[in-house]
């Protein structure tokens, strides 16, 4: 993957080539952006440049060997690490290697995929995923061999937020103190969730959202008109794996709009209402029924909606992207019930709960219990203007 294949962000691409020219590659990177933003494309076009472009005197046959196997992501000293599972695949001890064949056709069909999207292609999407100890160790050992081609060694590790205590603190040596020509780039969404003592020892790269235009250029390259192209670009929100999703009618957040709005109607209901409470109860059993990193990204949805109707309510709707598809909703019309006495309160059931979910807190009860605050959250009136 080269840099001219990534959308945008020619500021950040200009500098890792700048650096890598000039001989100052640091040893450690975190590049910390959302979903959607170019994070793994841009670590792999990095990587392919420290490793073939880098080396003084390389012929141009060799360059271009080195090109195809980084294209295909199968050049040996390019070594990656990502969240995995058991799975009906892989019994015990889930490692990156056993899944690094459909690593690689995820990252050629999804370069902007989020983690959900990957947990789909090996079939976990019912387990939430880690980068475990003995994924660890397997990159101590890779990493303490010499380079296969005398150059440079490049390790990325994808959603290292995910990376479990046990393995940062198997890493933290190699990482403070790696080989020679050894590079780490790790990857994450959640800067706070990896250890203190990493991220200090790691040149840190924050990546912004994607620009409107940039992701309305990808879309018009895929058959879309430039109209449908920048109408898409600006729901995304930055986001150009949402894009894609919007554009194939397969986002996921079209199923969590359906759940959404059946939720807050019958928490509407459910005021003063027993028989609309078997409702919450129904809706509470149906959402427990999904994998624990399905009812995540729907908690996260729900603190983003939750987030729109009151920018909405205080009259900035300039700054409110997203759209309702479901039809009879009009959130104009519920942003009045989101307001300053309780979007505190509901942001903060919405936490405990995705708390809980993690936890692997029985996500029926969960759900049950967030619903009913809810009923009585939405209900609370706001302040009075004097």
């Amino acid at each position: 993957m080269l840099f001219d294949e990534i959308l945008g962000l020619s500021h950040i691409k200009n500098h890792l080539k700048l650096s890598a020219d000039a001989g100052r590659t640091p040893h450690a990177q975190l590049f910390i952006g959302a979903e959607g933003c170019g994070t793994l494309p841009m670590a792999i076009a990095y990587a392919q440049y420290i490793l073939c472009n880098t080396t003084e005197g390389k012929v141009e046959d060799a360059i271009n060997a080195c090109n195809l196997k980084c294209n295909s992501l199968t050049h040996p000293d390019m070594h990656f690490a990502f969240p995995v599972s058991n799975s009906d695949k892989v019994k015990s001890h889930a490692v990156s290697d056993n899944y690094i064949q459909d690593f690689r056709e995820f990252v050629k069909e999804q370069p902007y995929g989020n983690l959900f999207d990957w947990y789909l292609q090996i079939g976990i999407e019912k387990k939430q995923g880690q980068i475990g100890v003995d994924e660890a160790q397997d990159i101590v050992k890779k990493l303490s061999l010499k380079s296969y081609e005398g150059g440079y060694k490049v390790c990325i590790i994808w959603m290292a937020d995910k990376m479990n205590s046990s393995a940062s603190n198997k890493l933290l040596k190699l990482i403070e103190e790696p080989p020679n020509k050894t590079v780490f780039i790790l990857i994450a969404q959640d800067e706070e969730q990896i250890i203190q003592t990493i991220r200090s020892r790691c040149q840190v790269l924050h990546f912004p959202p994607l620009a409107a235009d940039a992701i309305a250029g990808g879309l018009v390259e895929k058959g879309l008109t430039q109209e449908q192209a920048l109408r898409i670009a600006n729901e995304a929100n930055g986001n150009y794996n949402k894009a894609l999703d919007l554009m194939n009618n397969d986002s996921e957040d079209l199923v969590f709009e359906k759940w959404f709005v059946q939720w807050v109607r019958s928490a509407f209901k459910a005021k003063g209402n027993k028989a609309a409470i078997h409702d919450l109860i129904m809706w509470s059993s149906d959402l427990a029924k999904t994998g624990r990193e399905t009812q995540k990204n729907f908690i996260l949805f729900c603190i983003a909606m939750m987030r729109q109707a009151m920018l909405i309510n205080f009259n900035v709707k300039e700054l409110a992207y997203m759209r309702v598809h479901v039809e009879g909703f009009d959130i104009n019309k519920f942003a009045p019930f989101v307001h300053e006495n309780n979007i505190i309160e509901i942001t903060d059931e919405l936490e405990k709960a995705m708390y809980h979910i993690e936890r692997n807190g029985n996500a029926k009860l969960v759900f049950t219990d967030l619903s009913i605050k809810l009923t009585r959250l939405l209900h609370k009136k706001p302040s009075v203007v004097s």
